[in-house]
């Protein structure tokens, strides 16, 4: 593996990206800097006017000063009756005048959830599986045989218990050495380590549970985990730039270039993070998309033309447990957040429905009001990975969901 080290100062680094910025003018969809661009939906065959004023103004400033000493770019799609906005900053390579795309793809980590829920109750609705039947039903060799029964529901809505491989794939020497390896469906999961709690106690988040749903769904159909999602969802879809890459470590496409700034012998360089396989995500979090195909999909899973109500309706509950927080203490226990494939939250009074997800070098999320009223879809190109969410993130959800939305 060879990392790309430009051997410049992290000062002089910034100091280039900042010139590069303004030479460029942080070019968004239209030819101004974070300009807003009212725009039809396709998926919504409808006219959408430009939100109000001082939403825009919120939303260029939530993405300004870009690039900087924790974020290469960004760009941000919002979307609904309320209006439309598209704007990008910063730059989509370092040391480049090139704007970030306003089609860019992006590693879309943990949204993959959602398409993997989605799948898995198609075929709920279609009777192939039964929310309510244990895992060891339809996968009797993956567990060890001491291990209580675990729902199909508990899986998709992490109360499972189950535990992943133990390995930080956002550390940034874990990734180094290990950007490139390949991982079978269902290496990614430890299943002789003891269950975190008892099935359908407690809520943990994280890839294990959604690894067991893509090896439900190659189980079941017969067919790889990235056929079906294929076909069942970004084909009838139109989602063209949306793809479930198996072992390929490019993006392919329009796309910002992924950095993780590196400190050697006091000198912080920017280092190419852009291609890795994505084997040990499969399921959980490997899939590549842009922000209009997301905003389709959001359209037509809200819609009702993705699954039955009924199904919807699982998507849209979220099990009345606490997090798994790893005590025995009850004072500091909080309530789970997540559904199956999707996690709630109440933002100004607002309440809405996504998903968040990142990969070394891209930090996402798309979320929506149930009636689609406003919609959010946005990349951010972060610099150190592994990091909680960066506060350019927090910025754009704030102004893309104000009071009143």
């Amino acid at each position: 593996m060879t990392l790309t080290d430009r051997r410049r100062p992290r000062r002089a680094v910034v100091a280039a990206l900042l010139s590069s910025a303004v030479l460029a003018g942080v070019v968004g969809v239209a030819p101004a800097a974070l300009a807003a661009t009212p725009e039809g939906s396709a998926a919504v065959a409808e006219r959408c006017s430009p939100l109000p004023d001082q939403d825009q103004r919120a939303l260029r400033n939530a993405i300004a000063g870009l690039p900087n000493s924790d974020v290469n770019g960004a760009l941000v799609r919002v979307s609904g009756e309320a209006g439309c906005w598209r704007g990008t900053s910063g730059v989509a390579k370092d040391g480049s005048r090139r704007p970030v795309p306003d089609n860019a793809r992006f590693r879309i980590g943990s949204m993959t959830k959602t398409f993997t829920a989605v799948t898995v109750l198609r075929l709920v609705a279609d009777g192939s599986i039964d929310l309510d039947r244990p895992i060891q039903h339809y996968l009797p060799d993956l567990l060890p045989a001491d291990r209580p029964p675990i729902t199909v529901r508990q899986v998709l809505t992490y109360t499972s218990g189950l535990q992943g491989l133990a390995v930080n794939s956002k550390d940034p020497s874990w990734f180094f050495e290990h950007r490139f390896d390949t991982f079978r469906p269902g290496e990614q999961l430890d299943t002789r380590a003891p269950l975190l709690f008892q099935p359908g106690e407690k809520q943990h988040y994280g890839n294990a549970d959604y690894i067991v749903a893509g090896l439900l769904v190659e189980k079941v159909t017969g067919r790889r985990w990235e056929r079906v999602v294929e076909d069942t969802i970004l084909r009838p879809l139109g989602m063209g730039d949306t793809v479930a890459p198996g072992v390929d470590p490019k993006i392919h496409g329009p796309h910002a270039r992924a950095y993780e700034a590196v400190t050697r012998n006091g000198r912080t360089t920017l280092v190419d993070v852009t291609e890795a396989n994505p084997s040990l995500q499969w399921s959980a979090a490997s899939m590549i998309s842009t922000a209009a195909d997301l905003d389709r999909f959001l359209v037509a899973l809200f819609s009702g033309r993705l699954l039955p109500q009924e199904q919807l309706d699982v998507m849209l509950t979220v099990p009345d447990v606490m997090t798994y927080d790893g005590d025995d203490d009850p004072t500091n226990d909080v309530k789970a957040v997540h559904s199956a494939g999707l996690t709630q939250f109440t933002l100004n009074g607002v309440t809405i429905w996504g998903k968040t997800g990142d990969r070394p070098g891209y930090n996402n999320g798309m979320g929506a009001t149930t009636d689609l009223r406003r919609r959010l879809v946005y990349s951010v190109n972060t610099l150190h990975m592994g990091q909680p969410q960066p506060a350019i993130a927090g910025r754009v959800i704030t102004a893309a969901f104000p009071k009143n939305t």
